[in-house]
């Protein structure tokens, strides 16, 4: 296995220029997938507001007189400035996550490099799985639910109206979007520390009860103070925990089979050298 890593020593000074050029190249790729998102960021921000417009709908509500506000002169250009740095993070996400992997991979042996590999790759699928449960089903649902709770106007009752501003609309998105991403990362980390042999699915079935405590905590940390927002994230968080036991559970197993393996090819050999 020493030929499958560099052990040539080499100075600090060369390991701070390799990082200081893995950080030029991530920040040009952000900046210019920057650029490109806000000279679109308009039509970016209609695309993230097609959830409000599904829970208009189910709602029953006039499309025509629902709308988002901004009342300040400046704020729906700084609500455009962060679309563009959401959607460069997004865009960009693939070659920063190249840059590290190319990064670390020279101190890493081959069946090291082999088996991080697949997990660069499982993360950001599984962040962008999370952004669409909130695009496509959560963000309207919670927006359903505070649209009903309107009240028109009628005989001595005063009309209760809706008006979300855009800053704060896409402050809930984002946040619902970066939250369930991260859950959704669960399993990635979970079977990495399995790997290592820092987590056991015995240990991770010991403290589900404990798990479960701790993903109402964090889903009432990471969303919106509403009830709906905070059970929806936490269900995901429980189920992705299921998985992380499973998925500790196949590492395991594969790491007995390759040890089986190992000793059966070291007998092999003892046997060989007797005769």
């Amino acid at each position: 296995m020493t030929g499958d890593i560099d052990d040539k020593p080499q100075p600090l000074i060369e390991h701070l220029m390799e990082l200081r050029t893995r950080l030029i190249w991530s920040l040009v790729a952000f900046f210019v997938a920057f650029i490109g998102c806000f000279a679109v960021a308009k039509h970016l921000f209609n695309y993230l507001v097609y959830p409000y417009k599904w829970a208009v709908e189910w709602a029953h509500l006039d499309l025509a007189k629902s709308e988002l506000i901004y009342t300040a002169p400046q704020e729906f250009f700084f609500t455009q400035v962060k679309v563009a740095m959401f959607g460069a993070l997004v865009i960009s996400f693939p070659i920063i996550a190249a840059q590290i992997y190319k990064f670390v991979a020279p101190g890493l042996y081959k069946n090291e490099r082999s088996a991080f590999l697949p997990f660069l790759i499982a993360s950001p699928i599984l962040f962008l799985m999370g952004a669409a449960l909130v695009y496509f089903f959560f963000t309207p649902m919670v927006m359903w639910f505070f649209l009903k709770m309107q009240q028109a106007p009628a005989e001595g009752q005063v009309g209760i109206a809706l008006l979300p501003k855009v800053s704060e609309y896409l402050s809930l998105i984002m946040t619902l979007v970066f939250s369930f991403g991260l859950v959704f990362q669960l399993p990635v980390i979970t079977t990495l520390l399995a790997r290592v042999g820092l987590l056991t699915s015995a240990w991770l079935a010991e403290k589900r009860k404990f798990a479960i405590v701790f993903a109402f905590i964090v889903a009432a940390v990471l969303t919106p103070p509403d009830p709906m927002s905070q059970i929806g994230l936490a269900l995901p968080t429980i189920l992705l925990y299921e998985i992380s036991i499973y998925a500790a559970r196949l590492v395991e197993r594969q790491r007995s089979r390759q040890a089986l393996e190992e000793s059966g090819g070291t007998s092999e050999i003892t046997k060989t050298d007797d005769v």
